[in-house]
């Protein structure tokens, strides 16, 4: 994680597409540098359900106020698009209560 930055809040989101897996990694591979640019995320993880076959970013945020810039921001509004989603994106969101490490 990048020094002094701890994150708050941690964010799940969903998708259901239908892009066979080596087109999935060059599209978020594609969109990169325009989640590291985002202010206020600390990491973000590609992962996948095994169980249901969703693509999953999870999110770790240094704040709300970080989070809801990003949930009105246009990139967020891309996501099911960028995926070809076959259903809306879905999201949970949780609370940091503690950190293994620092």
């Amino acid at each position: 994680m990048p020094e002094g930055k701890q994150p708050q809040i941690a964010l799940l989101v969903r998708i259901k597409s239908k892009l066979p897996r080596e087109e999935l990694v060059k599209r978020y591979k594609e969109r990169m540098p325009n989640f590291r640019a985002l202010p206020g995320l600390v990491q973000k993880y590609y992962v996948e359900d095994p169980a249901t076959g969703d693509v999953c970013g999870l999110y770790l945020w240094d704040s709300q106020e970080s989070l809801d810039a990003y949930l009105k921001s246009d990139l967020r509004k891309t996501i099911g698009a960028a995926y070809e989603a076959v259903e809306p994106p879905r999201a949970e969101k949780f609370n940091v209560i503690d950190i293994l490490r620092e």
